[in-house]
């Protein structure tokens, strides 16, 4: 039966004489998880070839912008709107993204349609000898632009400095040889794509970094109900993986939050019960306010906003206003 339906899906797609288009970014990793996607699509759809898939490369606002941080010019979105238009506009099919990246709002007409498994969530430390987080210098210079990894290491180690760093992870890994830096925070799940786990000094601990948001999974987005796509990923698509994700994002939404705000989320599912951490912070790290609750799996939206919610009540809401009213 999968076999039949994947034949017909690719006769339909040959009779088309259209290739199904992925819109992505064009740094090394945003092509690797477009790849992927690719691969999974083509593997889920036996008849289906190469050239019936097609990587279109979008240059985002996000991409063009590599001196300033983020939550200065925007935040969250900037990495997405223009791939979000290519598919309102009919010029792509598919859109593959960080799920991290992704705002806590879909734009009208478009919807998650598929998140795959999730890499390691985790962040990971590297630096220029190896060295662990505790075991940095006093003083040391750690280079980053996300609020939510510095205030978070401002908190464990009041005597870092924080200095900005934009760019790819290639070029974050660059910069950390050329620059005034000791180390870098990054995503575990990119250097585990891109296959230098050799680098990372420190897996770092929860306790010390909570994750973003979606950090690990990707996000495949398409049009809302689209006859064509939609049967074409949902193979791709794994439960556990988008019970957790839909709770931390309803967390996200909930706090109305984006790179502005230091916020993060880490949830996990153990057989049938979804646990979510989250954790709202000032820029210093001086205050955060953090909570842990738990629920039924068929609960994970709510419990997010529950969670949200009750971070307000202690103390979050009074960060968030200060910070907004700053910005």
């Amino acid at each position: 039966m999968q076999r039949m339906f994947g034949n017909q899906l690719h006769e339909l797609w040959t009779l088309m004489k259209k290739p199904i288009k992925i819109g992505t970014r064009g740094s090394k990793l945003a092509l690797w998880q477009a790849k992927w996607v690719r691969s999974a699509i083509i593997r889920s759809h036996p008849g289906m070839e190469d050239k019936d898939v097609e990587l279109v490369i979008i240059k985002t606002k996000g991409d063009k912008i590599l001196d300033v941080p983020l939550a200065k010019v925007g935040g969250k979105g900037l990495f997405v709107k223009e791939i979000e238009e290519s598919l309102l506009e009919g010029r792509t099919d598919i859109a593959v993204h960080s799920m991290k990246d992704m705002p806590s709002e879909i734009p009208d007409g478009l919807c998650i349609g598929a998140i795959p498994e999730r890499e390691n969530p985790r962040d990971v430390l590297i630096s220029k000898n190896g060295l662990p987080f505790s075991e940095l210098r006093p003083g040391a210079c750690i280079g980053t632009s996300s609020l939510r990894r510095s205030a978070q290491l401002l908190h464990v180690r009041p005597d870092i400095v924080i200095l900005p760093l934009r760019g790819n992870l290639d070029t974050r890994l660059k910069k950390l040889e050329t620059e005034n830096l000791d180390a870098t925070i990054l995503a575990a799940a990119g250097v585990r794509r891109m296959n230098l786990e050799d680098r990372i000094a420190e897996y770092l601990d929860e306790n010390i970094m909570l994750p973003a948001v979606g950090q690990g999974a990707l996000c495949i987005e398409t049009r809302e109900n689209d006859p064509d796509i939609t049967p074409l990923i949902s193979p791709l698509d794994h439960h556990e993986t988008r019970i957790v994700v839909t709770g931390e994002r309803a967390f996200l939404n909930r706090l109305e939050g984006g790179c502005q705000v230091p916020i993060a989320a880490h949830g996990k599912l153990e057989g049938e019960t979804f646990t979510l951490r989250g954790l709202v912070a000032d820029v210093e790290g001086k205050t955060i306010v953090r909570e842990t609750i738990s629920g039924p799996e068929t609960e994970s939206e709510s419990i997010g906003i529950r969670l949200a919610e009750r971070l307000l009540g202690m103390g979050a809401k009074e960060i968030l206003d200060g910070l907004m009213s700053n910005a």
